[in-house]
């Protein structure tokens, strides 16, 4: 198992901080857990650092890296009402049903891209091509600049497809091969903000919107 220190994701941490101007003077593991392969998959560490003004910077950082959000818009061939493509899954925020979009982290040298193609097969059964797939953001936005280092990229996708067949993606199940209990739900894209309590799917709607100027 690779140690901490060579992953990808503490390296670009650390690079981003140093980018900023912030002096390093070490940092303590505190809890770290590791992919299959030996990368770090996420990790809290104990950050002692000093920032250009010259003091410390608040410490404990949640190394999670880059994720991706994918607004996955199915519209009806006939009458153009969109849809959207949703997974719902209990999260460990409350313990309650989260409705979201196809997400995942973006791990090693992974392209978000990529991953954003993947996430979207494996957690709804859909089939998209990179070119289907535009990028909201140019930056990576921070849901957690505090505490967490996470640096999420937003996606969308459109696809025309008759109602029948957008239906079809309808209460299907996926990610028990990764430990997830997935179920998807496809709902009109004017209820579907109504229906969620994560900040980032709702983000992603206010970006597509503002992208589409809805």
């Amino acid at each position: 198992m690779a140690s901490y220190q060579d992953s990808h994701k503490f390296q670009l941490w650390q690079r981003n901080l140093q980018r900023n101007g912030v002096i390093i003077h070490g940092t303590k593991e505190l809890y770290t857990k590791y992919r299959s392969d030996g990368d770090l998959l996420f990790g809290l560490f104990d950050l002692d650092a000093t920032v250009p003004e010259g003091h410390k910077i608040l410490p404990l950082c949640f190394v999670k890296g880059e994720v991706l959000s994918v607004l996955t818009c199915l519209i009806d061939r006939d009458t153009q009402e969109k849809y959207l493509l949703l997974v719902q899954q209990r999260r460990i925020c409350d313990g309650s049903y989260m409705y979201e979009h196809p997400a995942g982290m973006v791990d090693g040298t992974d392209l978000p891209l990529d991953v954003a193609v993947r996430e979207i097969q494996e957690e709804t059964g859909l089939v998209v091509q990179p070119a289907q797939i535009h990028q909201l953001n140019e930056k990576p936005l921070f849901p957690s600049s505090g505490t967490s280092d996470e640096a999420m990229y937003f996606f969308y996708v459109e696809l025309e497809l008759s109602k029948e067949e957008i239906f079809q993606y309808d209460g299907q199940t996926a990610g028990a091969d990764h430990g997830e209990f997935i179920l998807t739900k496809v709902v009109p894209l004017n209820e579907a903000m109504g229906m969620m309590s994560n900040a980032c799917a709702l983000l992603n709607i206010h970006l597509y919107l503002a992208a589409k100027k809805m």
